[in-house]
């Protein structure tokens, strides 16, 4: 049992990193390591109003845009860490229950385009509010795509030069594009690599340099699948392995080098283009399940959501040393 008095559906959440944990054991009890520095929590979270924080995108002004998951909610985070709910999704019929592999209904991936407008991620396991889910400014959520009731939409990212938005299941091993004005969904992949092995597989998502870019949680790989010229897949590539429990990413503006975070461990990995990787945050940073990271500038914002820990779920940020960055 958590040491919070928590709700079923909160409690549930366990389940998002427990397959990990057993695997990989506690963190190390290290500080925070090069090229990472000055770590400190901007904002902390209310466990017990189930705001476990699962994805995040960043506005210029500062601010933090996040997911919270359990509490089926997305957020602003005030670049003084004040809390601030923008919307609340309506709870399915069954109360989340029949959702795939989780057994409670939970907001994911979010992305932000220029002009304000949020995209997010809702799964529920029932065919009238599994979807992507649309928040244009000082506006209502509506869903604009519906997806699949069997699976579970995790990642999220934009690409504006196409409109097009590009999702990530977890449950079903697929990449799905979906138009931002919305409409039908299209799968994108279903390659073999995108699968779980009985969990959770394809996670995080991001466009970078021509390609999309996921990671697969159970397996512990970071993918690269090209964008061809007719908008079409290419080969996938493992350019990482070895990263049990690994979540969403950032990269960290020095090519193909990637800031990972690894749920279950709670640690945050350096990844370089050779797929060599390093622990550069720990718990003993403040880290409590962390779940997506973010880049501006030279700062990192980490999202931890205390699924298996129940404690503290936050917002960490750390200064990214741009000399200490160079891939080797």
């Amino acid at each position: 049992m958590f040491k919070h008095r928590l709700s079923k559906t909160a409690v549930s959440a366990a389940v998002l990193a427990a397959a990990v944990v057993a695997a990989t054991g506690p963190a190390a009890a290290s500080t925070v390591s090069a090229p990472l520095s000055c770590a400190h929590i901007a904002a902390h979270f209310d466990l017990a109003r189930q705001q476990m924080p699962e994805n995040i995108a960043l506005a210029p002004d500062g601010s933090a845009y996040v997911t919270f998951a359990a509490a089926r909610q997305v957020a602003r985070i005030t670049p003084r860490g004040t809390t601030r709910i923008l919307a609340t999704l309506p709870a399915p019929a069954d109360g989340g229950r029949h959702t795939p592999v989780l057994g409670f209904a939970l907001t994911t991936g979010i992305v932000r385009a220029q002009d304000g407008t949020l995209y997010f991620l809702y799964a529920t396991g029932t065919a009238d509010l599994t979807g992507l889910w649309r928040l244009s400014p000082d506006g209502e959520p509506q869903r604009i795509a519906a997806l699949p009731a069997a699976g579970l939409p995790n990642g999220l990212a934009l690409d504006p030069r196409t409109h097009t938005l590009y999702v990530t299941d977890s449950v079903l091993g697929t990449i799905t594009s979906v138009p931002t004005a919305g409409g039908t969904p299209r799968t994108w992949s279903s390659a073999p690599e995108l699968a779980s092995t009985g969990f959770l597989g394809a996670n995080g998502l991001k466009i970078h340099n021509g390609a999309l870019w996921a990671t697969n949680l159970d397996r512990g790989t970071v993918l690269r699948i090209p964008i061809l010229r007719n908008g079409r897949p290419g080969a996938v590539q493992t350019r990482a392995t070895g990263m049990a429990g690994i979540d969403d990413f950032a990269f960290t503006g020095h090519g193909d080098q990637i800031l990972a975070a690894l749920n279950g461990p709670g640690e945050v990995a350096l990844i370089q283009p050779d797929g060599s990787h390093s622990t550069v945050l720990t718990a003993a940073d403040g880290l409590q399940n962390p779940t997506s990271i973010a880049l501006r500038g030279d700062t990192a914002y980490v999202l931890s959501a205390a699924y298996v820990t129940a404690k503290d779920p936050n917002l960490l940020l750390a200064h990214l040393n741009s000399q200490g960055v160079s891939a080797k």
